[in-house]
This record gives structure tokens, C-alpha cells and sequence, in this order.
């Protein structure tokens, strides 16, 4: 019987306690990746030279605390406390960094800040429903603001919400499963110029290894 997606807060606050033993250290902040594999692909550069950033998303906060150190004033929005707590401690030192408690769409609702690029790393892009995400993402950009994210290579004939099991928790309270959203590059787009977005790129980034999974690069932007 399938199980019932849960709050992607849900799935993470219990994945990531059981992620390797004792105390992680923290990454390291030397790069700015956009795929699972270190040093490949694109970098920071992909949104351009902005002064404010908004990461959805940021996990341990590798790539926010590298924006950061750079002088870019970041504030990192995730739906886990677990995570928020660990990037916390992780950067605590780290001018300019903040990490924020909150759902990526309700933080997007409930302020009037605006960013001049708006990002996510294989993160809450992948988790929410585009159509809910994407108004909420325009309305916080700056004008002529990037709106850049990645996640996993769609697998071929998927389209849509789609569930992810928390395989690793099998024998603890029960398995965990989560929505997420995948659809092919020009389906991307189309989505994107639906809610107003130009100058759009969506495409996928090949692994270094042929045979292993690629990584859906999009970027675009906010009229200015």
C-alpha cells in the first residue's frame, strides 16, 4: 500500500539526523556548485553580479555562505528546522548570512524585500508546486531580477508531482515519502513565460560520466 506524502519539513527533519554519524562538519564554501557533482557545470556566475539574494531551499547553506563571503548579502529560506539549525551553526560567523525557518512560498508572501536573484540548488524548487512557487518568486524579484534553480535530470516519460521515498528510514517508524516536481526542459519553459519570466534557459547539463544522472539547469529572468 503506498504510503502518503508527507510535509517535505517532515521528510527532511528526519533524513538528515540519520545522514552519517556524530557531529558533520561543515562543508566547504570554496565553490559554488549547481550539480551533485564538485566543480562541474556553471558557478555563482550564473546569477549574474547581484548585491541581495533569497536561496529556497539551502540545505547546509554551502552555497549561500560562498555568495556571502563574496559580499553578497544572503538570506536562506528552509521548510527543516533540523537544517536551519545546522546551517546556522555551520556559518555563524559569516557576515551578511542569514538562515530563516519558514516555507518557501509563505516567506515569499509575507514580505516586500526584494532580490535581485532568487535561487535554488536542487532545493525547494523541486519540492513545490510551480504554479504556486513561481507568482510569488516574480513578485520579490528586483527588475530585470534571475530566478535561477537545478535539480535532478526528469526521468524520462515522468511529468508532474511526483514521490520520493525515504528509502534509508526503512525499519525506523515508518517509510517517508515527499512530492516533487519534474518535467522536461521546454515544459519548464513554458511554465516560466506563463507567470512572466523572459530571457529563459532551461536545458540539461550532461555528468562528467555519460551513464550517470544529469542535472536540469534553468535560469530567467524578471522584466525590467
Amino acid at each position: 500500500m503506498p504510503h502518503e506524502p508527507t510535509t517535505p519539513a517532515e521528510y527532511w527533519d528526519k533524513y538528515k539526523p540519520f545522514k552519517g554519524e556524530g557531529i558533520q562538519p561543515a562543508p566547504q564554501a570554496d565553490r559554488f556548485d549547481w550539480t551533485q557533482y564538485p566543480g562541474h557545470g556553471p558557478g555563482a556566475e550564473a546569477l549574474g553580479r547581484p548585491r541581495r539574494v533569497l536561496e529556497l531551499g539551502p540545505a547546509e547553506g554551502k552555497e549561500a555562505a560562498y555568495l556571502a563571503q563574496a559580499g553578497v548579502d544572503v538570506t536562506a529560506v528552509d521548510f527543516s528546522a533540523v537544517q536551519v539549525e545546522r546551517a546556522r551553526s555551520f556559518w555563524r560567523d559569516t557576515p551578511g548570512l542569514s538562515f530563516v525557518h519558514g516555507e518557501a512560498c509563505d516567506y515569499l508572501a509575507s514580505g516586500t524585500t526584494t532580490y535581485d536573484a532568487i535561487y535554488s540548488v536542487w532545493g525547494a524548487v523541486w519540492f513545490t508546486d510551480p504554479e504556486e512557487l513561481f507568482p510569488s518568486v516574480s513578485k520579490r524579484l528586483a527588475p530585470g531580477g534571475v530566478f535561477a534553480f537545478s535539480q535532478a535530470e526528469p526521468v524520462a516519460g515522468s511529468c508532474g508531482p511526483r514521490r520520493m521515498r525515504g528509502k534509508w528510514l526503512e525499519g525506523r517508524e515508518r517509510e517517508l515519502t515527499v512530492l516533487r516536481w519534474q518535467y522536461a526542459p521546454e515544459v519548464w519553459t513554458d511554465i516560466l513565460k506563463r507567470h512572466g519570466f523572459t530571457e529563459i534557459d532551461a536545458h540539461i547539463l550532461t555528468a562528467p560520466e555519460p551513464e550517470d544522472l544529469g542535472t536540469l539547469m534553468v535560469r530567467a529572468r524578471v522584466p525590467y
